[in-house]
């Protein structure tokens, strides 16, 4: 039987199938239509065109199947049309994981987020019991996860052997697009970076969060969530790291969260009213990165095992594929 990877072309999901590939698992890649293919180029699987909102196109991807790692999902921090984020990212998983429930899957594994967590009130690191509570700050992307993951953990208590994963900031090769992630090392790389928020986040390569996925299918418990995390860095840290290991100027001095807001109200308004094009930054982002978003990866490194790779050399890789192959924003 083979394992069904949906966004394989993505970020993360080209890493899983990469692992996947190394297991020796025979692997099909369910790409959306007009999507860059770059990153599954000389891999060794099957290829399939589909919509994961396309009910009849999920149930075909799944033929033949019996391991699903729903990986797609669109992660924007801003769109003209915020419904798109909310069809693929919620009605899309829904779809799938029906898919997977009408052909008997053996085993799913549904990537959520960090974003499907809350903060805690203490400033400690939040961990997979925090319940969701950043209603005032959550754009679509953020709403949407946390509904995804809602109707994924309800597959599983329906009967479905879905585990779920929650991914970090992650960070390492292949990211195409960039992501609003990756765009922090180019922004850094390119000296566009004037100052830091005040906040901190949680940065974690890529290849853990592969990794945690394979670990999930093999070790993790049906219904539960395991957070791919890595490193709790503030944004001083982190761009000063990628600055030692590029050898540019790192931003000097932070900037204020009302400030930073300031900055962010008139992006998102040039977006809205004429560029109609994702701005760098806003108002709701501009918030939570003035607020510290650390997390626990104590559950995932006990019960699956993962061990978490230095946060140098992420970031050493990272600014290597970038320079060399990556593309800019």
């Amino acid at each position: 039987m083979k394992t069904l990877v949906t966004g394989a072309a993505g970020f993360i999901g080209s890493a899983v199938v990469r692992k996947l590939l190394a297991r020796g698992r025979e692997v099909r890649c369910m790409v959306e239509p007009g999507a860059d293919r770059q990153n599954l180029a000389g891999l060794d699987v099957e290829l399939v065109t589909g919509d994961v909102r396309d009910r009849t196109a999920a149930m075909r991807a799944m033929e033949g199947c019996d391991v699903l790692y729903h990986l797609a999902a669109l992660y924007r921090i801003w769109m003209e049309d915020p419904s798109l984020i909310y069809e693929v990212n919620v009605e899309g998983t829904k779809t799938m994981l029906w898919a997977a429930y009408r052909a008997g899957a053996r085993r799913v594994i549904h990537t959520s987020s960090i974003a499907a967590l809350g903060l805690r009130a203490d400033g400690q690191p939040s961990d997979e019991t925090t319940q969701f509570n950043l209603w005032d700050d959550a754009n679509a992307y953020i709403r949407s996860k946390w509904l995804s993951e809602r109707d994924a953990l309800r597959f599983a208590a329906e009967g479905l052997p879905l585990t779920v994963v929650c991914p970090a900031f992650p960070f390492g090769e292949r990211d195409i697009g960039p992501t609003p992630t990756g765009r922090f090392v180019v922004q850094a790389l390119a000296g566009r970076v004037p100052a830091y928020p005040d906040g901190g986040f949680n940065v974690v390569d890529v290849l853990d969060v592969a990794e945690a996925h394979l670990l999930a299918e093999e070790r993790g418990r049906v219904g539960e969530r395991y957070l791919a995390s890595g490193h709790n860095v503030t944004y001083r840290e982190f761009y000063g790291l990628v600055a030692d290991v590029a050898g540019v100027r790192p931003p000097r001095r932070g900037i204020p969260g009302p400030a930073l807001e300031g900055v962010a109200w008139c992006l998102e308004t040039w977006a809205n009213r004429v560029s109609h094009r994702e701005p760098l930054l806003t108002r709701k982002a501009a918030r939570l990165a003035s607020r510290q978003m650390w997390f626990d990866n104590t559950k995932v490194r006990t019960e699956l095992g993962l061990e978490v790779t230095p946060l140098r050399d992420t970031i050493e890789r990272s600014v290597r594929w970038f320079r060399e192959g990556g593309r800019r924003a």
